[in-house]
C-alpha cells in the first residue's frame, strides 16, 4: 500500500526507529514498526486484519471517516484512505478492498 504522512516530523517518527523510541518508548516504538511494515506489505487496506493484535477499524463520532490500527493499548496509528473521492460500496461505506493509499494522521490515545 503506499503510504503518505500528514506531517515531515511524523513520516520521521514512523520511519526511523530511533525517533520513534525517543518519542514513544521502545515498546511502542517497536508496535508502531511492526504496524508500519504490515501497512507497506498490505495490497489494499482489506489484508489488514480486522482482529487482534492489528485490529483495522474505522472510528465513529468526531473521527468518523478515519481508520485505525492498535499499537500499545490504549495507543494507535490513525489514518485515512488518500483517494479523491474515497471509494466506496453501494450502501455507502468504505470499499476497503479499494483502498490502496493512505495518509497517516497522528500516533494517539483515542480514549
Amino acid at each position: 500500500m503506499r503510504i503518505f504522512f500528514k506531517t515531515k516530523r511524523l513520516q520521521k517518527i514512523c520511519s526511523q526507529q530511533g525517533e520513534a523510541i525517543k518519542l514513544l518508548g521502545a515498546k511502542r516504538a517497536g508496535k508502531l514498526m511492526q504496524r508500519m511494515m504490515e501497512l507497506q506489505a498490505a495490497r489494499t487496506l482489506a489484508d489488514i486484519s480486522h482482529l487482534p493484535p492489528a485490529r483495522c477499524h474505522a472510528l465513529t463520532g468526531n473521527r468518523s471517516g478515519q481508520l485505525s490500527v492498535d499499537l500499545e493499548h490504549p495507543y494507535r496509528l490513525l489514518f485515512i484512505p488518500a483517494h479523491d473521492p474515497v471509494p466506496t460500496r453501494a450502501d455507502g461505506g468504505l470499499d476497503w478492498r479499494l483502498v490502496t493509499e493512505i495518509e497517516i494522521l497522528e500516533i494517539v490515545d483515542t480514549h
